[in-house]
């Protein structure tokens, strides 16, 4: 062997062993520091600083049951990817402290076992979805799928929705915004479930407000995370709220004593949170079933001014919109049998949620009823004021006193008249608030141990020109026990609208100290590709991947032999 090719041999040797030495190094380093660039544009891979302090402050471990394994469809299939790839992000922080397994709820054969399953999955509330699913002969299955999570820790367990369905969406749209809220729902579940404090909610009574079974689906999804109350202002007591983290004023029918005002005023001054859902304008559909007709009256609740003082004024008018419900009418002659019709109502709008603002964002239609406008007053540079809810681009609206008949929903309407748009009817305010008693007699005898605040400390409230966006209709059973229907489902329609999601989210925002909801905010560019093209070239492109691969490694086998050649023929 020539001296040359004993010293390329030696060459080689050495690159082979230092190549070898560096990929061991790696490995080793590898095992100990843990690193990654997310060049997606998204940031679709990056955590944010919320959800990593979050995992950190972990010091038990969250098992994770993920119901989506098995024969899925597609779109179900990238579901479960993305949630697992969301899992495997969580234990990149978190390490061995998240566990997980992914279940097929179908995988008994027993037929009565699978169902008896399906209905404890049901009892902990996680309700399925049925999907059409082709075979491969071409025919058409119905399959029954949970696409829930259930997070355990700590001996607590809390169920996570993990698709959302918006029926005004496509499936393609509606896995894609499923997958942009996987960090949000299971951070914000572990987050609930690590808190060793729940936060309270009080329902106000006293003046009229729905009772608990008008809100009772609200109540119950709010039980899952925190402690909700209902109880009367003290009207002695200016301090008398200071415990409760949310206070909610869900339809109101009688006015407010000016003790009561007090006592609400100070605790927002301290900090407190407050939802007001507020009707202006004394009317709705029940008054209607029995007759026809009905006059809609103004409603003096005597909080106008101290909402006028925050930075909202509520007006006595009802909005009217072409983008509404429908209702059944009776469209049969007289003498006749009943023949119902669905008309449509323009006192029940429905409302579609802007996507620019985390409460709001990739929600469905929310249904209101008998709605009061909004507007937006003062120019009080610390309080910042968002439209979260307002009315299509054809609506009007109509002033109180005035009188309301199921005739509108029979007769023909000219849509010219519908010629206003966009009128804001519900409002988040956020910042520092001047109290309403400032430069007037407080009307409570202060305590020692009372300080009157003529501004707030930093906080927020919304307002709504809606009572019945929090109301669940309510049906009697065949025993005669009344049962409470999902809020927003639309006994006419038989739609379930985006009511829930949306007062969820609110409640959400209030009382967000982590600042959680801005992941609802993270948004997945959706790549669809061209169906028409796939059909014109797929031919062309089946053909270029089956030969370019070949065509290329070819190339490259004649080149490394023709430079080993070229190279040890000196």
């Amino acid at each position: 062997m020539s001296e040359g090719r004993k010293q390329h041999k030696k060459q080689d040797l050495i690159q082979l062993l230092l190549a070898a030495g560096i990929i061991l190094i790696i490995g080793i380093v590898s095992q100990y520091k843990y690193f990654r660039i997310d060049l997606t544009s998204e940031k679709r891979f990056t955590l944010s600083t919320q959800t990593r302090e979050i995992l950190g402050e972990m010091d038990d471990i969250a098992f994770v049951r993920v119901y989506l394994e098995g024969d899925l469809p597609i779109g179900f299939k990238r579901l479960r990817n993305s949630v697992k790839e969301m899992l495997d992000e969580f234990r990149m922080i978190a390490g061995s402290r998240i566990q997980y397994e992914f279940i097929n709820p179908s995988e008994s054969i027993d037929p009565e076992g699978r169902m008896e399953f399906f209905k404890s999955l049901e009892e902990m509330g996680m309700v399925p979805v049925n999907v059409e699913a082709r075979d491969k002969e071409g025919g058409t299955s119905q399959k029954i799928i949970f696409p829930w999570a259930l997070i355990s820790y700590k001996g607590y367990e809390l169920p996570v929705r993990l698709l959302k369905n918006n029926p005004g969406k496509t499936a393609e749209e509606n896995f894609n915004q499923s997958s942009e809220a996987l960090e949000y729902e299971l951070i914000s579940a572990m987050s609930h479930l690590m808190t060793d404090e729940l936060k309270s909610i009080a329902f106000i009574e006293g003046h009229g407000e729905l009772d608990e079974f008008l809100v009772a689906d609200i109540t119950d999804e709010l039980l899952r995370f925190y402690e909700v109350f209902r109880g009367r202002i003290d009207p002695d007591s200016p301090l008398g709220l200071s415990e409760i983290s949310l206070v909610i004023i869900a339809k109101p029918e009688r006015s407010f004593s000016e003790n009561e005002k007090a006592v609400l005023d100070q605790y927002i001054m301290h900090g407190g949170r407050v939802m007001w859902l507020i009707d202006p304008v004394a009317i709705d559909l029940d008054s209607l079933t029995t007759q026809s007709s009905a006059v809609a009256l103004t409603r003096e609740l005597n909080l106008e001014d101290q909402l006028f003082r925050y930075g909202v004024r509520v007006n006595h008018n009802l909005l009217m919109d072409l983008s509404c419900t429908f209702i059944p009418i009776n469209t049969a002659l007289q003498g006749q049998p009943a023949r119902f019709t669905p008309a449509p109502w323009y006192y029940s709008p429905l409302l579609n949620p802007p996507a620019d603002h985390m409460i709001t964002r990739n929600l469905n239609l929310i249904k209101g009823e008998f709605i009061s406008t909004l507007d937006t007053v003062g120019a009080n540079p610390e309080v910042k004021k968002t439209v979260l809810l307002k009315s299509s681009e054809y609506s009007r609206i109509v002033n109180a006193p005035l009188f309301v008949s199921l005739e509108t929903a029979r007769r023909q309407i000219n849509p010219a008249v519908f010629n206003q748009s966009e009128i804001p009817v519900a409002v988040l305010l956020e910042g520092v608030f001047p109290s309403v008693f400032t430069n007037r007699p407080f009307p409570i005898e202060k305590s020692p141990d009372f300080e009157f605040l003529a501004e707030s400390s930093p906080t927020k409230m919304i307002v709504i020109g809606d009572g019945d966006i929090i109301r669940n209709d309510v049906s009697l059973s065949r025993s005669g026990v009344p049962e409470p229907l999902p809020l927003g489902y639309d006994r006419f329609t038989r739609q379930t609208f985006g009511n829930k999601e949306f007062i969820m989210n609110a409640v959400s925002y209030l009382l967000d100290e982590r600042d959680l909801m801005s992941l609802r905010n993270r948004q997945l560019t959706l790549r669809l590709l061209d169906r028409e093209k796939i059909r014109e070239q797929r031919f062309r492109w089946q053909l270029i991947n089956i030969l370019l691969p070949l065509v290329v490694m070819s190339v490259l086998g004649f080149a490394y032999t023709w430079f080993r050649n070229y190279k040890y023929s000196k």
